[in-house]
């Protein structure tokens, strides 16, 4: 570069700014893998950070790309250490540029540089879009099943066939640019419809017209194809049914002979089919190239000229002044739909070119003395997908005309008057017009302000003449700011695309983002799922039994699908879904089955003459299996074959006796490994007579050992340790955990420099730390409670290319936007470390469902051969226990709890569910209060018995609850009886108001209280709790006023409760119980008995005698009782019921007190 100084101690040029580059030039193209710099010698000079750009040929340069970013290096601190680069993309160019970003603030830009490398040279074959080269076969037809396809190709269309193939039976394949995309089809051929179903269609790269090499590989082995671009791979499985690619005499490098498709125009080398080298075969004429006019074997360069415009750039050309046409036309591309494209002061107005919502529109205003003339011009659309656009634009007196990439029918025209004198200057990017900003933002951030133009221009004519940019490089001609010429500096940031499971990229020039919706997935990237992994999940977060999506594998490849839950499981695949994913629950599930009969009139099942089952099912991996429901693997036998109960004892099956009456085999498949039952092949009806039926149920599976899948550290030194973590560009790490101690490591991976670490830091604060080459990044979560309380508590970590979160318990959480330039992949290479490692503080407690990037680590089973880890975690209950409802108890289990409902008026999971009946009229339900369970009583029953112990029989307290709702009254709800003549009644009146009427012991006489007047014979459900302690009795109706007595001043009240069944006040029975209770009764309870419940749950064959429960008439199990309002209650407030003397003493009732024996 001219106007340096010169000097044995290295480059540095005269200015020290950012125009500066120096260009080596290596004689021929080379391979290079590395580049290394130092300052100036002995000086105080030197280059802290620069950009690399190769070309072939000194002129279209690329920048060097890492991480998905033009990349920045890191250069020295000093003038004489030696910083060197491996490059993770090796680079195959002639020529090298080496831009100062950032230089020594004591000096000035000073470089030494070495480049590493090796030689390179291949043959190159130069495509005219014309000449086809023809590779043929040495037999008529190849049966192919197995290809390997290389080659690297570069080209400045984005339009045309790379390599096509074909056969007579509809196989081909293909490999084309499609919108400078490259595209592979491929047809290995199908049973069904001829070949239709057999077409496979792959899509990857972008940009692919920036007249670089690329390089592509194509790896099929059967159905399996590795595709590769740039070194990126899709894997991927072709349609259809069969193996090979059936393709008749040839190949070519090119287009197929007629349709309508461009041929490929550019340059290929290397081109290497099954083995043979292409381009040398057609370099020896051993090829038919007879299609070329002139086949050249080097590269015959494009001569175009881009020029890169950033957010403060400009471009100023010379044109003609004072002349009444402008004539201007150019092509660019950009990924924003925002941007001044093109602007020149007029001689007595302004014109304007900008992209408005992916639109071009022109703005021509021309103001004489007495009036003011405006054009607006608009046409395209979807002009910021990355492509080159052209436009042009011819203004003259009285007429405007705007085309879009050449196509007439995007023509605009305006005939408004007008009158054009050019002021000369003509102005390309926003920098420097009064009404820009200079960002990369949309114009909807500032509406007042147009954003400038950021991205690539090329083929720059203004009027009719090609603009010079050569001259305006050298600076003799024109000028411009912050602008990279002969370089195109766009980069497709979602290619790859970084949104996962479907996700929708999007990108503006310097960022994208990932549109999620519909995917069933969250975060930057739709790397999360928003489900649950099972239905054990969704139970814990006390869900109900339901319909629900699930995604056993979070964040991995199987997506979500739609289940039946029961909350004690999974039951029932009602829902179309693939069978990997059910796989996935059977895998996980701590048990399954499903139910499989097959009733049959003269249709054996099993037994054949020569052994060989007439049936038989296929499972999962479409593995055939002969035994059937009731038994197991390796068993060739039914149900009843293992029972010996069949129909004829010489067959191990009822169907095998080959009766002419109808029979049945059926029974439960539990072997988990081999279901679900997906076909079954049945064998014997074609007899005349001959009659079957096949019945398969749904798979229903309980548990999820993932979910409790559990390890305890019990030494401060203790770890478990797995395979190396693989999480390069997205990871996410989930776990429960419960400590009483205030700090530990829960996990660690490390790398070179590059880490990741969870950590519990103190007992409030939870820490996510990694390193993935930009330093060390730190995110912590701070707990209001305290963490070590030996509680679970739940941990979610993510980290990918936009942005890393730390989220606890689902309430607390941190975030942080990656870096826009940097390192991305997280490179790991030691083992994964759970608990204490490496000199850190250990982890002291259990740790459960530890899930990475939807892989579910087995602690259990690496625990068991593990010192100070334990495999499991006691102590469920204690973090658990709080979900059992109502009474209910919580029982420790090795890998979970359950709730016991025994003892409750309730069931369910979580003891949540209102056990009732309905009743009819003259149904009755009677419960005996026995000292102790009878022999043969069931366990439910002695411990209902139990609850009240034989010196509880005089009671001075009662509590008592209970749902109803019916229509009918009057009606006695519940009645407490004694052999004496005490007595407890809960009845409706006869206007369906409530009231509770006691006889006790130590009273002269009955007395009632009237809770509420409102009639309750609704038919709503109305919820009832009552106690009483001696005098003091309270009563709540739900969302009625709160009713508070005191009892009679009389003596001790005492409620006597006895074996033998007491006496009935016959006035009450006869004035409230005729014609009996009518409606619904649910989650009855007097003091510890619950008498539905188990009334409910005896067995039919269980004795009388044997039970305290028994009831007569037609009892019916409904929750009809306990059903939600649908008329709400009134508020206390407003309520016109409300008794005003609540909580004063009683007085009597002369009227109820009058009840007596």
């Amino acid at each position: 570069h001219l106007f340096t100084y010169l000097s044995a101690g290295g480059w540095s040029p005269l200015d020290s700014d950012h125009y500066q580059w120096l260009q080596v030039d290596l004689g021929s193209r080379k391979q290079v893998s590395a580049i290394a710099t130092q300052g100036r010698y002995s000086s105080s000079d030197w280059t802290t950070r620069y950009r690399l750009l190769y070309s072939d040929t000194g002129r279209n340069w690329k920048p060097y790309h890492q991480d998905g970013n033009i990349w920045a290096f890191s250069g020295n601190s000093n003038s004489e250490s030696s910083v060197r680069h491996e490059l993770q993309q090796g680079i195959v160019a002639r020529f090298l540029r080496l831009v100062p970003l950032d230089w020594s603030e004591e000096g000035r830009i000073g470089l030494r540089i070495e480049v590493y490398g090796c030689s390179y040279w291949v043959g190159v074959i130069n495509f005219d879009g014309q000449g086809v080269i023809s590779y043929r076969f040495k037999v008529k037809k190849m049966k192919i099943i197995k290809d390997v396809i290389a080659l690297r190709f570069k080209t400045s269309e984005n339009e045309g066939v790379i390599l096509h193939g074909e056969g007579q039976q509809g196989d081909y394949i293909t490999l084309e640019l499609r919108k400078a995309k490259l595209l592979l089809q491929i047809n290995l051929g199908s049973n069904q419809y001829g070949s239709i179903l057999g077409h496979t269609s792959v899509t990857t790269g972008s940009l692919l017209d920036d007249n670089h090499w690329h390089s592509v590989v194509i790896e099929r082995y059967r159905r399996n194809v590795n595709f590769t671009l740039d070194r990126h791979t899709q894997h991927f499985r072709t349609n259809g049914e069969f193996d090979h690619l059936d393709l008749d005499y040839e190949v070519r490098n090119g287009k197929p002979v007629g349709g309508g498709r461009k041929n490929f125009k550019g340059c290929m080398e290397s081109i290497n089919y099954n083995g043979d080298n292409i381009t040398d075969l057609a370099r020896r004429k051993k090829l038919d190239t007879s299609s070329f006019r002139n086949l050249s074997f080097s590269c015959v360069e494009t001569h175009t000229f881009p020029v890169f415009f950033n957010a403060t750039s400009f471009l100023q050309l010379p044109g003609r002044a004072n002349h009444n046409t402008i004539s201007v036309s150019f092509q660019f591309r950009t990924w924003n739909p925002d941007g001044l494209l093109f602007f020149s002061n007029l001689d007595d107005g302004t014109l304007e070119i900008s992209l408005e919502d992916s639109k071009v529109s022109v703005h021509i205003n021309v103001t004489k003395a007495t009036t003011n003339n405006r054009v607006d011009l608009s046409s395209g659309s979807g002009l910021n997908d990355g492509q080159w656009h052209a436009i042009r634009l011819v203004a003259k007196e009285n007429f405007a005309m705007l085309t879009i990439d050449g196509e007439e029918a995007s023509a605009v025209r305006s005939t408004s008057p007008l009158t054009i004198t050019t002021g000369g200057t003509y102005h390309l990017g926003g920098k420097g017009h009064p009404n820009t900003i200079a960002t990369d933002l949309t114009k909807t951030s500032h509406p007042s302000l147009q954003p400038t133009f950021i991205g690539c221009m090329q083929a720059i004519l203004v009027d009719d003449q090609p603009a010079d940019l050569h001259a305006v490089e050298k600076g003799t001609m024109g000028a411009f700011e912050n602008v990279s010429l002969d370089m195109c500096a766009i980069i497709d940031r979602c290619m790859p695309n970084h949104c996962e499971h479907g996700g929708r990229c999007k990108q503006t020039w310097d960022s994208f983002s990932c549109t999620c919706d519909g995917t069933g997935y969250t975060g930057a990237t739709c790397h999360t799922s928003i489900y649950e992994p099972s239905c054990e999940a969704y139970k814990h977060l006390g869900r109900s039994s339901d319909t629900y999506w699930i995604d056993p594998d979070g964040s991995g490849p199987l997506g979500p699908f739609k289940v039946n839950c029961n909350m004690t499981g999974v039951c029932g695949r009602t829902y179309p879904c693939l069978c990997f994913q059910v796989t996935a629950i059977t895998t996980s599930a701590e048990y399954c089955e499903q139910r499989i009969a097959y009733s049959c009139r003269m249709s054996r099942l099993l037994n054949t003459p020569d052994g060989t089952p007439y049936t038989w099912w296929v499972g999962r991996g479409s593995e055939k299996h002969f035994y059937w429901g009731g038994s197991g693997p390796g068993i060739q036998k039914c149900a009843c074959g293992i029972d010996r109960n069949c129909t004829d004892p010489k067959y191990d099956c009822n169907c095998d006796a080959d009766h002419k009456q109808w029979r049945e085999d059926s029974g439960l498949l539990v072997y988990k490994e081999h279901l679900p039952v997906s076909q079954v092949a049945v064998g014997d009806t074609n007899r005349p007579g001959s009659e079957a039926k096949l019945t398969v149920g749904p798979l229903c599976c309980q548990g999820d050992d993932n979910y409790w899948n559990a390890a305890s550290f019990t030494t401060p030194s203790s770890y478990l340790h797995f395979a190396t973590f693989q999480g390069e560009t997205s990871a996410d790490i989930s776990f429960y955990f419960k400590t009483s101690a205030s700090y530990g490591v829960f996990l660690e991976n490390l790398g070179n420099t590059d880490f990741i670490r969870l950590e519990l830091k103190s007992h409030k604060i939870i820490s996510f730390s990694f390193d993935v080459g930009n330093g060390r990044v730190e995110l912590t979560v701070h707990s209001a409670t305290p963490l070590n309380d030996d509680q679970w508590h739940h941990v979610m970590a993510e980290r990918n290319v936009k942005e890393s979160v730390l989220q606890l318990d689902q309430t607390y959480r941190a975030s942080r936007l990656a870096p826009a330039q940097g390192h991305t992949r997280l490179e790991l290479f030691s083992q994964l470390y759970v608990g204490a490692a490496g000199g850190q503080r250990g982890f002291l407690g259990c740790i459960r469902a530890l899930r990475m990037n939807g892989i579910t680590l087995d602690l259990e089973e690496r625990a068991m051969v593990t010192p100070g880890v334990k495999p499991g975690c006691q102590g469920h209950c204690t973090s658990f226990g709080m979900y059992c409802r109502n009474g209910g108890k919580c029982v420790e289990r090795y890998n979970g709890y359950l709730c016991d409902c025994t003892a409750t008026a309730y069931d369910g999971p979580f003891c949540t569910r209102d056990v009732g009946g309905f009743f009819e009229a003259g149904t009755l339900v009677k419960y005996n209060f026995m000292p102790e369970a009878v022999a043969g009583a069931s366990r439910d029953t002695k411990i209902l018995t139990h609850q009240l112990m034989p010196h509880e029989v005089n009671l001075t307290k009662e509590e008592v609850a209970f749902s109803f709702s019916t229509s009918n009254a009057p009606a006695i709800l519940m009645y407490v009886s004694s052999k004496t003549q005490d007595y407890l009644a809960v009845v409706l009146r006869q206007n369906g108001s409530l009231q509770v009427r006691y006889n006790l012991g130590g009273l002269r006489e009955p007395f009632s209280i009237d809770v509420d007047q409102r009639n309750l014979a609704n038919g709503q459900p109305h919820s009832i709790n009552m106690s009483r302690v001696d005098r003091s009795i309270t009563i709540q109706v739900k969302g009625f006023p709160l009713t508070e007595q005191i009892g009679p001043q009389e003596g001790p009240m005492l409620l006597c409760v006895c074996t033998e069944t007491g006496h009935i006040d016959p006035v009450l029975i006869e004035r409230y119980n005729t014609p009996g209770f009518v409606g619904c009764l649910s989650r009855v309870q007097f003091n510890g008995v619950v008498p539905l419940k188990s009334a409910l749950r005896t067995p039919d064959r269980q004795p009388a005698a044997a039970s305290p429960v028994s009831f007569q008439g037609k009892l019916v199990e409904s929750n009809c009782g306990s059903s939600p309002l649908t008329i709400p209650p009134m508020s206390a407030a407003t309520d016109p019921w409300r008794l005003d003397n609540t909580g004063e003493d009683y007085s009597k009732n002369p009227e109820d007190a009058a009840v007596g024996p």
